[in-house]
């Protein structure tokens, strides 16, 4: 285990996600039903998505709820495991998709009221960390050392094919500095697996580029539907878990330690943005009337009304991990992580949580 994907793996382990029971390991059959809970909406969780009218929520023991009035209530979904899920998405209101530890996939197709399990590779000891369909038959899963998972028929069955990138095409007369820096990643290839970088995150632009956020200072962009990939170069070293494209060319990419950059050029070049906080920043989106907000671990909530060329920090007073927000109406937010999830009005989360 490389020393990036360990502090991965130790936020999660912070808030819980670790505490896992045996028959979550590779090598034990995993045919058991999700964990009850009558406060499950109080677990760790992990990812969330707005599904039409409801919204859809995954974390611990295989945990997956459903809310149809904007978080104040939730059932649990039926499920057939108990290993840890990490990302969840959805093609329309029926179609979703789930992801989580032992390289499970699992699949709805009647809006996330029931779930079957379609992957499941535990013998490769290596989790799925996100997963995204452009349409309801063509998706990726991605997850830790470059694992790289593809579906055409709608997620019943996948691949695995190599995670392989090149170095973004240079100018002539660029400093040969980069140049040797190309050769030093090519040569760490391997040939069958590919590049062995954990893919923390992948999402769409609206133009439908693709960008995948990695660990050790990785980014990634794909301009022909996630056929090919090209090696960006972000001025940072450390991990990213997030990218949040923004309008026309520009995007936001964020990580650890505070660390925020927009781009104005789908990834070419990148701008610091002061944050004004050193927690590990986890996710973010952009409502309608174009507020952003990014969130993170130590309470973090940040929120821009300029284009994410600067940020307020409104720090919550519960000083929870946050893995992930969805927006709510009326400015509100849904923070989904350790406490759960907590649905705060817009004036309350400014005002730090308190209702």
């Amino acid at each position: 285990m490389n020393f990036c994907y360990s502090i991965f793996l130790g936020v999660l382990g912070a808030l819980g996600a670790m505490s896992v029971s045996a028959d979550q390991h590779a090598g034990f059959a995993d045919d058991l039903s999700a964990y009850e809970a009558r406060i499950v909406n109080r677990s760790l969780l992990l990812d969330g998505v707005r599904v039409g009218d409801k919204m859809v929520v995954v974390g611990e023991h295989g945990h997956i709820l459903i809310s149809g009035d904007e978080g104040k209530s939730w059932r649990q979904a039926s499920v057939p495991t108990r290993t840890a899920l990490t990302g969840v998405t959805f093609a329309n209101d029926s179609m979703g998709w789930a992801v989580g530890h032992d390289a499970i996939i699992l699949r709805t197709t009647d809006g996330g009221q029931a779930w079957e399990r379609v992957y499941f590779e535990p013998d490769l000891q290596t989790p799925l960390l996100d997963v995204w369909f452009a349409d309801e038959s063509r998706g990726f899963a991605v997850g830790a050392y470059g694992l790289f998972l593809e579906s055409s028929d709608g997620g019943v069955n996948w691949s695995r094919r190599p995670f392989l990138s090149e170095p973004l095409p240079r100018e002539e007369d660029e400093d040969e500095d980069a140049a040797e820096q190309d050769d030093f990643e090519d040569d760490f290839v391997d040939p069958e697996f590919g590049e062995d970088y954990h893919l923390n995150h992948i999402t769409a632009a609206p133009d439908g580029t693709l960008y995948i956020a990695a660990e050790a200072g990785h980014y990634y962009r794909s301009d022909d539907d996630g056929a090919t990939w090209l090696r960006l170069e972000p001025p940072y070293n450390g991990s990213f878990f997030g990218t949040l494209p923004l309008e026309g060319d520009s995007l936001l990419l964020f990580g650890m330690r505070g660390n925020l950059f927009r781009s104005e050029d789908r990834g070419v070049s990148y701008e610091p943005i002061d944050t004004g906080v050193e927690s590990l920043l986890t996710a973010g989106y952009q409502t309608d009337d174009g507020t952003i907000v990014v969130v993170g671990l130590a309470g973090t909530v940040l929120e821009s009304d300029d284009g994410g060329r600067s940020f307020v920090q409104y720090r919550q007073s519960d000083r929870r991990g946050y893995m992930m927000a969805l927006p709510l109406d009326a400015g509100g937010i849904l923070l989904i992580g350790e406490e759960g999830v907590v649905a705060l009005s817009q004036a309350a989360y400014r005002a730090g949580g308190e209702q």
